[in-house]
């Protein structure tokens, strides 16, 4: 099951010193699709329109990508990229706008300044752990309650929301490496008698 990851937890931008005339701006946030990048980049285009170049790369578990937008192969996008591996970043997106300035850089100079807008972004970002959480439901008669709360408490997860009919049904958020744990703990204590539901 999925274990916490680092990310950037909300959208920054950060402009390194020119280079030979060329403005490097790199835009880093926390990646969620492919739609959600192509518009925080249409977004770019439309705040920078003299804008010749978007760079960007993303990581996001096993799966990543990288663009270079025009420069030459391997001078932006891998640079970025490495610069989100470097950091230990998840689901984190990285788009660096370049603003020519009359001057050709080569490949090593364009490596050099894309990777220090990435590396300058993601040093000025947010950076938080996130816990992937299963939503887990669990329905035990009251006098069973007791031996859910212990089990629970004792893992540190409050309930979500609690409801008291004819039984008793309490939702939690459980750490995604903690689930199967949490089922056979309330299992065994209830001697089987806690209906447990994994939600979404």
């Amino acid at each position: 099951m999925e274990g916490a990851y680092r990310t950037v937890n909300t959208e920054a931008r950060h402009e390194i010193p020119k280079i030979r005339g060329s403005r490097f701006i790199a835009t880093a946030g926390p990646y969620g699709d492919d739609d959600s990048l192509a518009a925080v980049i249409a977004r770019l285009a439309g705040e920078f329109p003299e804008a010749n170049h978007h760079c960007y790369a993303w990581r996001s578990g096993e799966r990543f990508r990288y663009a270079d937008d025009g420069e030459p192969s391997g001078s932006a996008g891998r640079p970025i990229l490495q610069r989100i591996d470097g950091h230990g970043l998840d689901r984190t997106f990285v788009v660096v706008t370049r603003i020519f300035g009359g001057t050709k850089l080569g490949v090593g100079g364009l490596v050099r300044a894309y990777s220090a807008a990435a590396g300058a972004v993601l040093d000025a970002s947010r950076v938080v752990e996130v816990v992937p959480t299963r939503r887990m439901r669990v329905i035990v008669p009251y006098e069973l309650q007791g031996a859910v709360q212990s089990v629970v408490a004792a893992h540190g997860i409050p309930p979500l929301d609690s409801g008291f009919a004819e039984v008793v049904t309490q939702t939690f958020a459980v750490p995604n490496q903690h689930v199967d744990a949490l089922v056979s703990e309330i299992r065994e204590r209830t001697a089987g008698r806690a209906t447990i539901d994994l939600l979404d």
